[in-house]
């Protein structure tokens, strides 16, 4: 049986302040399969930004340890990739789609294998056609498209997302989360997602991870046994849907 993606053992993490440390995680036990959708929920203050950042190697544990295929994590892992809900200020206004892919893998691959994974991470988003255009011609769900696919350029086996859809109206956000399932079943990816929306997370998620308190702590973590592929109407209609979903506002509302 293979190493999980991550995996915490009763990681915790502190921030050193004026005041003293602050604890921010505590006793974060976890495990990111291979190629699943995990999302994380939680009200807010509960550690879900610091998790995240955790597992990209940004933010060391202070305590504990964060494993990635087995090995200890020490820094930001080759294959794991942020995508951050500011898709603006994330993409480069002066850069071309293709060139805004491009950018993490220019300096490291030739020129040719370097355009054929720029085409092939449009293709897998739907923006080839849009290649040559800036950022500022694209719509706000067209331009977190292209942030995606700069990630994917980078051919990771694990992308963490900090509420990348938070800022998008209701349609363009229901496309982008099928977009993401066909997309971790094409490349399969490990996905964990942060979201604050728990209808988000029980759509998308295969496990949905439940912090809670300060410092935040793994209150729970609930399966979903939903009928595949999804559908943003008929999945949401389900008696196990509505079940899922009331039991994450039980569990969060009665932290």
């Amino acid at each position: 049986m293979s190493a999980p993606a991550f995996e915490c053992r009763s990681a915790s993490v502190a921030l050193s302040l004026g005041s003293g440390p602050r604890p921010i995680l505590s006793d974060i036990d976890l495990e990111v399969r291979s190629a699943e959708f995990l999302s994380i929920v939680g009200r807010s203050g509960t550690g879900k930004t610091t998790l995240l950042r955790m597992l990209g190697g940004l933010l060391p544990p202070t305590s504990g340890q964060v494993l990635v295929k087995g090995q200890v994590l020490t820094g930001p892992p080759e294959d794991v990739v942020i995508v951050f809900q500011d898709y603006a200020n994330a993409l480069l206004q002066w850069r071309t789609v293709a060139n805004n892919v491009a950018f993490g893998i220019e300096r490291k691959l030739p020129r040719n294998q370097c355009a054929e994974r720029v085409g092939d991470a449009l293709d897998l988003v739907g923006l080839s056609e849009r290649a040559h255009d800036f950022p500022w011609q694209l719509s706000g769900g067209m331009q977190q498209r292209v942030q995606i696919a700069r990630a994917l350029a980078l051919r990771p086996a694990v992308m963490l997302m900090d509420e990348p859809f938070a800022a998008l109206d209701a349609m363009t956000r229901a496309s982008l989360q099928d977009e993401l399932l066909r997309l971790r079943d094409r490349t399969r990816t490990s996905f964990v997602f942060v979201t604050h929306d728990i209808e988000e997370a029980v759509y998308l998620g295969d496990r949905v991870a439940v912090l809670n308190g300060s410092p935040g702590r793994i209150e729970k973590v609930v399966s979903i046994d939903l009928p595949t592929p999804r559908d943003q109407i008929l999945t949401r209609q389900l008696p196990q849907f509505l079940a899922y979903r009331y039991g994450l506002h039980q569990a969060i509302g009665h932290a």
